[in-house]
């Protein structure tokens, strides 16, 4: 019997599974030539790694607190090594580095430091038993300094034919190599120090939002603008003087190995502008070699007294008489100035002396008190603890860090309690006229002239360029 039972028709027509099937194939031919996002997100990231743009760095530091000491950019040539997100990728790369090293020259082994690696973990790495990594640390007193590595850092080991240590290098710094090499009484370390040439670099910034944001984009350092700050400490209250506006020049030393510049020393003259009113300073060495900062008339920048014992504090309690305190809720003379900061900043003698006390005082907690010659007395009070050395009769220098902000006795918050006694009157510390330092001796004035005038000339000429090509 025939079956007469009618035939489905197909789910798709004919037509359709033919345009399917030509997607499908031009999916896959897409695939093969265009990579996957994942490949692509891989491959950005590690441009970023490699190279960050001056916009870029800009936007990263404008996200910061400008009150904040920013970090010193890395001077490692192998900063993309150290910034690396992809520790699996950091690993392969220094195991290809021995690989190559090896085809080149079976004997000579390179290895670069990854996170988390010990001395011993790379002597493994280039074949040598743990055994050796004791024999070398014990060789040399010295040697232990193989043993403190940075992430980016390279090791070159040399190797005899059946694997023994026959000498290990490492650079520490531009200026700075290490070796080790075999004797018949064990290893002999050495250090080579390149002496860097020296030459000067000029810098302009105008402050926006802080002084070390500004400063960074001028190119300083932080270490640069702390030592500026340290220059016009005597003058300039950096911690309430600070305007919008203020800029500054500066001539500074820079260190120079083959062409490039490996770190920065002092700094040899700056004019910093203060609401409208400039101060310069001319750095300058007597016949007797001692060397201070003076203005560009002679006179010294340095003064019995600093003015502020913490660097970039936030002044949160000003000198008063009738001021209602705090805690004990009644009014009550405030004969300091408070100065908030981040528990355990540094504070600092803000002149020569002897100390008194380095104890406990009362509602003022941990609390240091200078006796300044005859005249002058401070006391810094709520301290978290005190620096070494700092104890009853001990001498201290003006800039010496005495202790460490803390919240001890009657505080409400971590800050610096700071008073200043004239004769054992109490008096505001912001408004004392600070007692002045000796001048050029005459002896040397006409020296010093001839080293400040063409420093000043300098500054003047490098600004109209400057401002004048930023114009164009």
């Amino acid at each position: 019997m025939i079956n007469t039972t009618p035939k489905a028709p197909p789910l798709y027509p004919k037509s359709h599974l033919l345009a399917a099937s030509g997607i499908a194939a031009l999916l896959s031919l897409a695939l093969l030539v265009f990579p996957s996002s994942d490949v692509e997100a891989k491959k950005t990231t590690r441009n970023h790694d490699l190279e960050t743009s001056a916009d870029q760095l800009t936007e990263q530091q404008d996200a910061q607190d400008p009150l904040q000491a920013t970090p010193e950019p890395s001077a490692s040539p192998f900063a993309q090594i150290e910034n690396s997100a992809n520790e699996p990728q950091e690993n392969a790369e220094a195991a290809q580095t021995t690989r190559l090293s090896v085809a080149k020259n079976p004997g000579h082994k390179e290895v670069i430091v990854s996170k988390g690696d010990t001395l011993s973990t790379l002597f493994e790495r280039v074949g040598l038993p743990a055994g050796a990594v004791h024999e070398v640390l014990a060789s040399d007193k010295q040697a232990k300094q193989f043993s403190q590595l940075k992430r980016g850092q390279i090791l070159q080991f040399e190797l005899s034919p059946d694997g023994q240590l026959e000498q290990l290098h490492s650079k520490v710094s531009d200026l700075e190599s290490i070796s080790l090499a075999k004797t018949d009484k064990g290893y002999s370390f050495s250090r080579e120090i390149t002496k860097p040439t020296i030459r000067t670099a000029y810098a302009h910034g105008v402050i926006n939002s802080s002084l070390s944001l500004s400063a960074q984009r001028a190119g300083l350092s932080h270490s640069m603008t702390m030592d500026m700050a340290s220059v016009f400490g005597y003058d300039i209250d950096f911690a309430q003087d600070i305007r919008q506006g203020d800029e500054f020049d500066v001539i500074y030393e820079q260190k120079v190995v083959n062409g490039k510049t490996v770190g920065n020393g002092n700094i040899v003259s700056a004019r910093f502008t203060n609401r409208g009113k400039s101060y310069t300073a001319i750095r300058y060495t007597n016949k007797q070699g001692n060397t201070n900062y003076y203005t560009a008339e002679g006179n010294s920048m340095r003064k019995a007294f600093i003015r502020t014992p913490v660097d970039f504090a936030r002044i949160s309690s000003l000198f008063s008489m009738g001021r209602k305190h705090p805690i004990l809720n009644k009014i009550r003379a405030h004969q300091g100035v408070d100065y908030a900061a981040p528990r355990g900043t540094p504070i600092k003698a803000t002149g020569d002396g002897k100390v008194l006390l380095a104890g406990r005082k009362g509602g003022y907690g941990n609390t240091v008190i200078l006796q300044h010659g005859e005249t002058y007395r401070t006391l810094y009070g709520h301290m978290q603890g005190f620096a070494k050395g700092i104890q009853a009769g001990a001498n201290v220098k003006q800039g010496q860090i005495i202790g460490y902000i803390g919240t001890t006795g009657l505080s409400t918050g971590p800050h610096l309690h700071y008073e200043f006694q004239v004769n054992g009157v109490h008096v505001d510390p912001l408004g004392q006229k600070l007692p002045m330092a000796d001048p050029i001796a005459k002896a040397e004035k006409q020296r010093f002239l001839q080293q400040s005038q063409p420093l000043m000339a300098r500054m003047d000429q490098e600004k109209a360029t400057m401002l004048a090509s930023s114009k164009r």
